[in-house]
């Protein structure tokens, strides 16, 4: 339907290196704490190069990470 989906996503996916706080925060499992340690980890590492670099983001173990890594896009 119409208005369903994000316009501000491509395709549906979030991109790790221009999502806002409140983007990061409709993957599941990421809340407010773990969206800023995205973003956090972005700006410390001048962006993402790779979906697998969230890995290194503190706090997103594999469970976490197999549930956003067909989410997300960079």
């Amino acid at each position: 339907l119409p208005g369903d989906t994000d316009p501000s996503s491509s395709g549906g996916l979030v991109d790790l290196n221009t999502a806002t706080l409140a983007e990061l925060e409709t993957l599941p499992g990421i809340g407010p704490v773990l969206a800023q340690r995205i973003l956090d980890f972005r700006e410390s590492n001048g962006g993402f190069t790779a979906v697998e670099q969230l890995r290194e983001v503190s706090g997103i173990g594999p469970t976490v990470y197999e549930d956003i890594v067909d989410l997300v896009t960079v």
